[in-house]
């Protein structure tokens, strides 16, 4: 089993991806092109934040400090942050937030599947649970990347537009650092390089049907995932994510 250090600094990054990308959904209420895709990215938004509830929630037992998942979600800054790039960046307009949607769950769809394997027993019950939702996530975005790129000649256009700017971020998510490679020795969560192969296939698949062009591998953005870097943006996710518990630290709900 991995050392409580290492499960931690784990569990706060699959905590953060779900928790930030969630965020980013959430701020579409009332700027949806339709209310029924409303409905359905809210929907998604707070599947995300539970998966990010039980993650972190784990991750407080597995410190033993008595932080909880409110505690480390509001009361954390940027560094301390271990989340992918790729959820953090603005959502654009309608063809940017589903292609980051689609690309962040096609990857999670592999990563959840491995994870509800591991030797965590605990862990393994949040990512089968976890599955379940992101199987819907994927499906959801991957008909809308279909529907935008093999639509009109302005949504093919947005389409590819999106899937060029963030395919940098994509490199991040399969290049395994130290917390990656330990995590994988111990059995707890897997190698991501291995979950490429699953993800091009899956990604691959959609863009065909959208009549997409995938873009070239090149230089990748990174940092995020180690909190060695982010960008501007978490930083102002989190000032107004998190405002309200800093003004009013002790105030209750009732």
């Amino acid at each position: 089993m991995a050392a409580g250090a290492e499960l931690f600094s784990y569990l706060l990054r699959l905590g953060d991806d779900a928790l930030i990308l969630g965020q980013r959904l959430s701020e579409l209420v009332g700027r949806a092109p339709e209310i029924e895709e409303e409905m359905a990215l809210i929907n998604i938004s707070l599947d995300l934040i539970g998966q990010a509830r039980l993650l972190l929630s784990y991750a407080g037992e597995v410190e033993g400090a008595g932080r909880d998942e409110d505690d480390l979600a509001y009361l954390r800054d940027v560094l301390d942050f271990r989340n992918h790039l790729l959820v953090e960046l603005p959502n654009g307009d309608f063809a940017h937030t589903i292609c980051r949607l689609f690309l962040v769950s096609a990857f999670k769809e592999q990563q959840y599947e491995a994870l509800a394997r591991s030797r965590d027993e605990r862990l393994a019950a949040i990512a089968a649970k976890a599955l379940k939702e992101v199987r819907y996530h994927v499906r959801h975005s991957g008909a809308w990347m279909v529907r935008l790129g093999d639509g009109t000649e302005e949504s093919h256009a947005r389409a590819q537009r999106a899937l060029d700017a963030l395919w940098m971020y994509t490199g991040e998510l399969f290049t395994p650092d130290a917390l990656d490679r330990a995590m994988a020795e111990a059995g707890v969560g897997p190698d991501v390089a291995a979950l490429k192969p699953g993800w091009d296939e899956r990604v691959n698949a959609v863009l065909r049907e959208a009549t997409l062009r995938r873009p070239e591998d090149g230089w990748m953005q990174s940092g995020g995932k180690d909190g060695r870097m982010h960008t501007e943006h978490l930083g102002h996710i989190l000032a107004e994510m998190q405002f309200l518990r800093r003004a009013y630290p002790d105030a209750t709900a009732w």
